[in-house]
């Protein structure tokens, strides 16, 4: 690389100009060097120093993407779902807090539509959905309230693979999805906050992570109502919830959702337990669950309602 930019400084600022506008347009490091007959160091390298340096050049975070999708795969055939590799291919990672594994959302979205149907996720969060609808060639349709989620998520998405079937994100309340028509969605997969278990904002009004459970309760029966309206008949939406425990006895979070989606006029088509990888009865934890005389929460629910 030096020699070329020393020897050659023409020829390298127009190789260095065309990695770095397909590294904008969403190419990763190995398709850039496939297509300038290159090496991936030489890519990667070139990034690096652009961007650690104060060159007159805007340069996206280079996609370091080692497979598209995961090795093996199988659809899900039981109620007990458990995935200890919880998933890296494409641009998928743990690094948001509280984001569901992708092969959650693979599963139902190649168990319950088809190639070209569209999909919703009515809390994007860091995009896991979304990717998969890409993924899978299905109209994907994102919705979060926090700007900061969202930025996260087009970041994630942004990648160069089909991309007539780049998705669509609003910045918006899903309480109130009027620029979503009534039956006009084949499938819903829905990762809700769990109350105020984890706080995704200060102060965005209409956060329901700020919310405790009573009135978390309360407005995610006004989500049920608005998935019901915009999903279409004899389709599917999931959601993916778990409980918690307030002064050591159990809140049955999870339950109680699920009354509001069936009191919203879904049918339960499925009730699924998902296990937690990430709760360990082992070290800090296991002593205070002697200690203490409780058992630590390892798993989730994910309900599959049918819209009769």
């Amino acid at each position: 690389m030096n020699h070329l930019n020393e020897c050659h400084p023409e020829i390298y600022e127009s190789l260095l100009e065309n990695i770095i506008a397909y590294n904008n347009n969403g190419f990763t490091i190995n398709e850039i060097a496939e297509s300038l007959n290159q090496t991936k160091k030489f890519v990667s390298d070139s990034l690096n120093l652009v961007m650690e340096s104060d060159a007159q050049y805007i340069v996206k975070k280079p996609l370091n993407i080692k497979k598209w999708e995961p090795k093996n795969f199988n659809l899900e055939a039981t109620t007990v779902w458990s995935f200890k590799d919880r998933g890296d291919w494409a641009t998928h990672n743990g690094k948001y807090r509280g984001n569901w594994s992708p092969y959650i959302p693979r599963n139902l979205i190649l168990r319950y539509t088809k190639e070209g149907d569209t999909v919703l996720d009515p809390f994007l969060g860091s995009g896991t959905t979304l990717i998969e609808t890409k993924l899978l060639k299905r109209k994907g349709i994102g919705i979060d309230i926090n700007p900061d989620a969202i930025k996260i998520a087009e970041e994630s998405l942004r990648f160069n693979k089909n991309y007539d079937y780049n998705p669509t994100i609003y910045n918006m309340d899903s309480r109130n999805l009027n620029i979503i028509e009534d039956n006009s969605i084949d499938l819903i997969c829905a990762h809700p906050p769990y109350a105020n278990i984890i706080k995704y904002s200060d102060d965005i009004e209409g956060d329901l992570s700020l919310l405790d459970i009573d009135d978390f309760l309360n407005e995610i029966a006004k989500v049920a109502k608005e998935l019901y309206r915009v999903l279409k008949k004899d389709k599917y939406c999931a959601v993916l919830i778990g409980d918690t425990r307030r002064n050591k006895h159990m809140i049955p979070l999870g339950f109680e959702v699920m009354q509001r989606f069936l009191k919203a006029g879904f049918a339960l088509k499925e009730t699924i337990i998902k296990e937690q990888h990430n709760c360990q009865a082992t070290g800090f934890w296991y002593k205070r669950s002697i200690e203490y005389n409780f058992l630590l929460i390892a798993h989730e629910y994910l309900f599959v309602f049918r819209k009769p």
